[in-house]
């Protein structure tokens, strides 16, 4: 039976792993990439269904780029990430495949560049 929801590629324990790597030998501004296994709906890959936030939950500016050919969205900060914040990557159930199928559950990856 075909899924109602969208769901991201991810193995959590690959993709921890991965983060942890990636980010320790970045910049302060380092660019998320989610890759879904569906195409998207254009329109739904934006900065109010992605986006970063800080740990006082302020929402830091972002460029939001969709590849359409590998399903993956790019998250670029405009502004360094901070050493000393703690940041969340939040994607909503917003986000939709091309079929209008929201995703089913909101993804939240928490990260520090320090």
């Amino acid at each position: 039976m075909a899924s109602n929801y969208l769901d991201v590629e991810t193995n959590s324990e690959d993709v921890k792993k991965k983060i942890r790597q990636d980010i320790k030998f970045r910049t302060n501004l380092f660019v998320w990439k989610v890759k879904f296994n569906t195409p998207l709906n254009p329109k739904s890959v934006n900065n109010v269904n992605l986006y970063v936030t800080n740990q006082n939950q302020a929402v830091l500016r972002t460029s939001i780029r969709y590849d359409t050919l590998n399903n993956t969205i790019e998250i670029e900060p405009l502004e360094p990430y901070s050493q000393t914040d703690t940041y969340t990557l939040n994607v909503t159930t917003k986000v939709q495949s091309k079929g209008g199928k929201n995703l089913r559950t909101p993804l939240k990856i928490n990260f520090k560049m320090g």
